[in-house]
């Protein structure tokens, strides 16, 4: 691979994997009920609803769940696998690419969720002075999971176990199921 290659291949990583980062978060924002008002989610809201309310009225939101902003994201990653195969040299075909952009858009979700985890037991650690907008949102968009296994774990003594159980099951569910969806696609671009 020459290098303009490998430099196309980092900047369409790059781009696309922010693009589809903000429509992940449109679809977790809502889940979580973070607060509409907290500035990073006026941020989200604002720059994906361009594309969302057109979609929206074909794609109608299942409760909670923002179909349009999860369809978005998909094929967002789905272009960029696209793009990535073809700068490389390998062309895939459609089918094999909505499968590798599924995989690719569910392991975006677990890596962000991942990050928010472990960005929320530093902050534990450090306990930041002052206000940040990104604090509120990183405790809503993790509490669901965490609240769940703090739950299911026994009581030890005031340690918090369930973020590292929770980081666990997530490097757990990339190498059992999106690896596995990951392999499928792989073989159906062959």
């Amino acid at each position: 691979m020459s290098y303009f290659a490998q430099a196309g291949v980092i900047l369409i990583e790059v781009l696309f994997g922010l693009f589809a980062t903000l429509f992940v978060l449109r679809v977790a924002l809502p889940l979580a009920r973070a607060n509409f008002y907290n500035p990073i989610c006026q941020f989200v809201y604002r720059t994906t609803h361009p594309v969302v309310t057109p979609l929206r009225r074909v794609l109608r939101p299942v409760g909670r769940f923002e179909t349009s902003a999860a369809l978005t994201a998909w094929l967002i990653v789905t272009l960029k696998v696209w793009a990535v195969y073809a700068l490389l040299g390998r062309g895939v075909g459609l089918g094999a690419a909505l499968v590798i952009g599924f995989a690719e858009t569910l392991g975006l979700a677990l890596w962000i969720l991942f990050a928010l985890i472990l960005v929320r037991v530093i902050l534990s650690f450090i306990q930041p002075a002052g206000h940040s907008p990104a604090l509120p949102i990183i405790l809503q968009l993790t509490e669901p999971l965490l609240g769940r296994l703090r739950r299911m774990l026994p009581n030890l003594g005031g340690l918090d176990f369930s973020p590292l159980v929770a980081m666990l099951l997530i490097s757990l569910s990339r190498v059992l199921i999106i690896a596995p969806i990951t392999d499928f696609g792989l073989a159906l671009a062959r």
